[in-house]
């Protein structure tokens, strides 16, 4: 058993062996060999345990003389235990199945046979054997198949390890019911790489950047490419290289590369951005370590930019600039200074900075950059006097915003001379002392000389003569000699005046020469007014209300003086003498020098306008004293004490014209409003009248009266006859009670009733009816009904005839009646009344 168990573990080593060797190599045929020789062995001294279940080979036909041999796995095998009584007992042993490695990419027939799989149970009855796993029935499905009787394990298509680099199966064995037989046994299938992937560049084109001038060794990047195969196998360890360098400037090897890595340092000096801005590197990976016979390689192109550095101090073009400014201008270039610089355009390392370093002590000058061209502009930030420098040598420095490299220093040509002429212009006479201020008293007569306030021309070369002219003197009270500048008043200076502020009265004044063309200059004199006691006081305020019965019955006033202390207060306050009754009524008493309080001396005082005289005094050296009249308004007033009454509504605003107005404005709506309630009125006469006029409904004479039974009787004439109204005019010769159209076509001849006098009175309709009656009745050319009946003419073409011949008779002839007779009894009633006399 000892020997059978080592027999076994040589077995598994070989098949793992087996399956990582070649086959038909000289080693394993060796192997293979001596393995039979101890399995037979082994079941000539061992065969009656039948039951041990062994790793055997089989042999299958091939093209050449050695044949290749199909492993074999059989299940878990029983070993014999010997128990302490002496008896035997079988136990189940789990294997431990050794991976079944196969290559990627195999190009044999298909399905290649892998190994087979079986169970020692299998001589006493049929089993059936399958496989489990990704691969098998999980996704991808169908790459490993398996034979159910024989056990037999076989791939169905090439393998890919880039895809799916091993697979886990698991073997089962059952009998022909499903029941299981056998533990599931654990398949490992690795794929084996081969090298059929290139090495593939992360990008096509790498860019990377070192500085100018950069030592040999200097790090400028790295490069990498990735293989799909193994990388712990020689197909996937990649080696790296530099195919060309363009250009090949100053020398062709100014790189090189880590073949490991893809590291690129430089390995030369001379790097120079102004004589080469970038290198261009071929990079090749090869696999299988580099091999250039076995390995698969590509290719990927590397840019080298070169950077500046500040290696390059700015030049002038010229060692000398010229320039000129008119004086007094401020902010004017005057010069454009120029220079050169290799280093990369629009850098800190290309943008100059200029100093003036000497020939201009009061800092008149300043030179900005131009950021486009990279120019100084000398420009002149402080006004320049002719008269005191005529011309300026500047000494101009032109430096970098960064420092330059190490070891670099600034040459001669980074500094510069700028001769810089100063143009003379007419200057503007200047006042001095702009503004002048002088002290004066107020009321000083017209015609008084102040002061001369004149101008020089700074223009000392040019001997030009001055004049001055008034240009600014609100309250027109000075003026200016125009040759010598002496100003004199033309009227009263007055300090109270609203065109002083602050005791203050400024005047502007200008000069000008006589240059090509004129200059001008401003000056402003500024006068302080001192005060002088020239305006009397009053009373303050002017208006107090007082109640009817005052509670209390004082009012306190004070003074108001335009005039400055000691011109002004303390005041004193008194009542005039006049008239008697002021004192009578009013006492005043001084509180303060400002203050005096006004009492009443009675209870009570009718309502009214009181003005009440006050004499005020002020306090100046020639004290002035004015009467000023107290406007006290006495009203009723209200338990808070205002006033309630009209006058007081006048006193807050609303005077007497616009009560006026108030009023005509209520009386014209007042007037509106009666113009228009006989506006309506009329209107409502004139729908009545109207409606009597033309109503379709009422009005009888225009209606066609139908009647269910021929003939009528005196119940056919019960009409309204308010309605009726009595025409204006009548005719000469008759009243015509009938109208007819002109436009009808009459049948007969026209019938004319009697002739009968107007009504006597345009009112008597009654009397007009009645006649108009009387004449129809005794007319006896008139239709049956003593009605005006007017028809529309039909027109032409009706079968009917015209119902215009129905009309009363505008003639004034009889008719004859008799003809009705013949039409039957009732047409002979007809007759006898209208055929009659005037009985």
């Amino acid at each position: 058993s000892l020997f059978l168990h080592q027999l076994t573990l040589k077995s598994q080593r070989l098949v793992s062996v087996k399956n990582t060797i070649n086959t038909k190599s000289p080693v394993w045929l060796c192997s293979s060999a001596m393995l039979c020789v101890c399995v037979c062995v082994c079941v000539c001294v061992c065969g009656p345990l039948h039951n041990i279940c062994l790793l055997s080979l089989q042999v299958k036909p091939s093209d050449a003389t050695l044949t290749q041999p199909v492993p074999e796995i059989l299940f878990p095998w029983r070993s014999v235990v010997v128990r302490g009584d002496g008896t035997m007992k079988r136990v189940k042993r789990d294997w431990v199945i050794p991976p079944i490695s196969v290559p990627e990419n195999s190009r044999g027939q298909f399905p290649e046979d892998l190994v087979r799989i079986r169970s020692d149970r299998d001589k006493n009855r049929m089993l059936r054997y399958s496989v489990t796993g990704p691969g098998a029935d999980q996704p991808p499905t169908g790459i490993f198949i398996i034979n159910p009787i024989s056990g037999q394990l076989s791939v169905t298509k090439p393998l890919d390890r880039e895809h799916i680099s091993n697979f886990h199966l698991r073997a089962h064995a059952v009998d022909l019911n499903g029941n299981q037989v056998e533990n599931p046994i654990d398949i490992v299938i690795n794929v084996i790489d081969q090298n059929d992937n290139r090495p593939e560049f992360t990008h096509t084109i790498f860019n990377g950047s070192v500085p100018e001038g950069s030592k040999p060794g200097s790090f400028v990047m790295t490069v990498t490419a990735v293989d799909k195969d193994d990388p712990k196998t020689a197909n996937g360890m990649l080696r790296y290289k530099i195919l060309s360098q363009n250009p090949q400037s100053p020398s062709s090897n100014m790189f090189t590369i880590n073949n490991k890595t893809g590291d690129i340092i430089t390995v030369a000096a001379g790097l120079d951005r102004e004589k080469v801005t970038q290198y261009t590197l071929i990079i090749q990976a090869t696999d299988m370590e580099g091999n250039p016979t076995y390995g698969l390689s590509n290719t990927a192109t590397t840019i080298i930019r070169i950077t500046d550095v500040n290696d390059n101090p700015p030049e002038f073009t010229t060692d000398t600039f010229f320039g000129e400014v008119h004086e007094n201008r401020v902010n004017v270039i005057v010069a454009n200074l120029t220079v050169t610089d290799k280093d990369q355009p629009h850098t800190p390392a290309w943008s100059a900075v200029y100093r003036i370093i000497a020939g201009d002590p009061t800092g008149r000058f300043s030179i900005p950059t131009d950021p486009t061209t990279n120019e100084g502009l000398l420009t002149v930030v402080k006004p320049v006097d002719f008269e005191q420098t005529r011309s300026f040598m500047l000494t101009v420095e032109a430096e970098n915003e960064v420092a330059l490299a190490r070891g670099i220093h600034l040459p001669r040509q980074s500094t510069a001379t700028v001769s810089v002429r100063i143009l003379d212009i007419n200057e503007s006479p200047e006042f001095t002392p702009n503004p002048k201020l002088i002290k004066l008293e107020e009321g000083l007569p017209a015609g008084s000389m102040l002061t001369s306030f004149t101008a020089q021309d700074p223009d000392r070369f040019m001997r030009q003569i001055v004049r001055y002219s008034k240009m600014y003197d609100p309250a027109k009270w000075l003026e200016i000699d125009p040759v010598n500048g002496r100003i004199s008043t033309i009227a009263i200076l007055d300090r109270e005046s609203p065109y002083v502020k602050n005791n203050l009265y400024n005047v502007t004044f200008m000069a000008y020469d006589n240059g090509v063309p004129p200059a001008t200059g401003t000056g402003t004199l500024q006068i302080h007014l001192l005060d002088i006691n020239d305006n009397a006081p009053h009373v303050f305020p002017s208006d107090v209300e007082m109640c009817e019965r005052p509670d209390p019955n004082a009012i306190n006033i004070t003074a108001s003086d335009p005039d400055l202390n000691p011109n002004a207060g303390p005041f004193v306050f008194e009542l005039a003498n006049r008239p008697s009754d002021i004192r009578r009524n009013w006492t005043l008493n001084r509180l303060s020098g400002e203050y005096a309080q006004l009492r009443l001396r009675i209870g009570s005082l009718a309502s009214g306008i009181y003005d009440i005289p006050i004499m005020i005094t002020d306090s100046g050296n020639l004290p002035m004293s004015n009467m000023s009249y107290l406007r006290v308004k006495v009203c009723q007033c209200d338990h808070h004490g205002d006033c309630v009454d009209m006058e007081r509504i006048i006193a807050a605003g609303l005077g007497t014209g616009a009560i006026i107005a108030i009023l005509i404005c209520i009386i014209i709506l007042l007037v509106l409003v009666l113009l228009f309630v006989m506006w309506m009125k009329r209107r409502d006469k004139e729908r009545q009248a109207k409606q009597l006029l033309i109503d379709p409904e009422d009005d009888v004479r225009d209606n066609i009266l139908k009647y269910d039974e021929e003939g009528g009787g005196e119940e056919d004439q019960d009409y309204d006859l308010s309605q009726l109204q009595q025409p204006d005019a009548l005719e000469p010769e008759c009243v015509k009670v009938g109208i007819r159209r002109m436009d009808e076509r009459p049948l007969h001849h026209d019938h004319q009733y009697p002739l009968r006098s107007a009504a006597p009175h345009p009112g008597d309709i009654g009397d007009f009816i009645h006649e108009g009656l009387k004449a129809a009745d005794n007319d006896p050319t008139a239709p049956p009904y003593d009605s005006l009946l007017v028809f529309d003419y039909e027109g032409s073409g009706s079968t009917a005839g015209s119902l215009s011949s129905l009309h009363s008779s505008s003639s004034c002839g009889d008719q004859d009646y008799d003809y009705l007779g013949d039409w039957g009894p009732r047409f002979r009633k007809l007759a006898d009344l209208y055929g009659g006399g005037d009985d």
